[in-house]
């Protein structure tokens, strides 16, 4: 039987920003493909993340959410852009404060990452840091198209921050989200300029850590400026190795590129704009895969740099004894803990985790089921195999809310 973490720092309360969180159970962003084919959430969206903020999740942070389809499009991602859009995710953040949690929203460009049948169908141009493909797929697929990848511009850089400060504004002051997380990780838009592999810019975006860094600096900066410092936060990835980057065998060493992104962000902090959080994909994850321990670099340089709140995620409730997350969470007073996969089948998971229940195992095979409710609102509670209505749930077919 799993271990109880009911006397761990898991379950005090912190405080994020202006928000004092119940516990420190992050719902990590995880990618579900439930939305319409005009990037609008579902009905079921709804309700997956009502299920989780009724069952004692502290924060809730959202899949990533698109903040304009110019920087790339992905097929049935979600978007928060128009007024429909706008509104249903209103409807999202409504339903979790009534569960007293809190939620934030995780905002991307998707760059080089992008579909390119989806960008010639909507008129689109493929765009990146530079013009390097992440695979040669994409390559030829876009140049079967005619949408070759190319690098923006610098005038088309100032746009993507200009973007990203209208979607921080409708989600902070319209859907009344509690936090926005710019995603700066897994290879999408804001990963493809600091990482090496994809930025092979000339210019003040390209080059050195610092020049591979200004994008991701100007947008956090505009973003706070706009909705302010605690309500900002930021993710990263320094060790990944999704979607061309290298991760530990990169060129320049992690350490060096991100330690100069964290010191940065904490100059700011120093300065009085210190981030919300900060949200850490742990180096023990190759994509899907469990790395060996014996592999596993060690990231406790990350605390030693930035010194506010930092969420960290990545196989970190997969051992029954929660050796490495009791770790984090008890050794200072400032560490969430974020699980993904394992929220995809536990709607109860910090329940669990509390009470040390087993944990229901997820279905890869469901994660990305297009308009359906199988394997999304179909898990039970603990002491449920299913939902008790799982056969009318996976019958019925999801609708946009707006």
């Amino acid at each position: 039987m799993p271990t109880s973490l009911a006397n761990t720092n898991l379950f005090k309360s912190i405080k994020v920003g202006d928000y004092e969180l119940q516990n420190r159970v992050v719902h990590a962003p995880t990618t579900r493909v439930r939305v319409s084919e005009d990037f609008v959430p579902l009905d079921s969206m709804l309700k997956y993340y009502e299920e989780r903020a009724e069952n004692e999740c502290g924060l809730l942070i959202t899949e990533s959410v698109m903040v304009s389809p110019r920087w790339g499009i992905m097929g049935c991602w979600p978007m928060i852009s128009t007024d429909s859009q706008l509104k249903a995710w209103g409807k999202i953040v409504q339903a979790v404060h009534n569960k007293k949690s809190r939620i934030s929203c995780q905002l991307f460009g998707v760059g080089r990452a992008a579909v390119p049948e989806l960008l010639k169908q909507k008129g689109l141009q493929f765009v990146g840091a530079s013009a390097i493909y992440q695979d040669e797929e994409s390559q030829n697929i876009a140049e079967k198209l005619g949408i070759p990848l190319r690098a923006l511009t610098v005038s088309e850089i100032h746009q993507v921050t200009k973007d990203f400060v209208v979607a921080a504004k409708n989600c902070i002051l319209v859907d009344k989200f509690d936090y926005v997380e710019i995603h700066a990780a897994n290879m999408y838009l804001l990963n493809q300029f600091i990482d090496e592999e994809s930025n092979h810019r000339t210019d003040q975006y390209g080059g050195s850590i610092e020049n591979r860094s200004r994008l991701v600096l100007e947008v956090i900066d505009a973003v706070m400026e706009a909705i302010g410092p605690q309500h900002t936060a930021i993710r990263l990835s320094p060790y990944s190795r999704f979607q061309g980057s290298k991760g530990i065998d990169s060129k320049t060493d992690p350490i060096a590129t991100y330690g100069y992104i964290l010191s940065e962000l904490e100059r700011r902090a120093k300065h009085g704009k210190r981030l919300a959080y900060v949200s850490f994909v742990e180096p023990n994850i190759f994509g899907a895969e469990a790395i060996e321990e014996a592999y596993v670099p060690d990231s406790s340089w990350v605390n030693e740099i930035w010194k506010g709140i930092i969420i960290r995620t990545g196989n970190l409730i997969h051992d029954e004894k929660y050796k490495l997350l009791k770790k984090y969470v008890d050794g200072d007073d400032r560490t969430l803990i974020g699980a993904s996969r394992y929220y995809s089948s536990n709607p109860d998971l910090a329940t669990r985790l509390k009470n040390g229940y087993a944990l229901t195992k997820y279905d890869r095979s469901s994660f990305y089921k297009l308009m359906s409710n199988q394997g999304y609102l179909t898990w039970g509670n603990y002491g449920e195999d299913n939902h008790k209505y799982a056969s009318e749930i996976s019958r019925t077919i999801p609708k946009p809310l707006a």
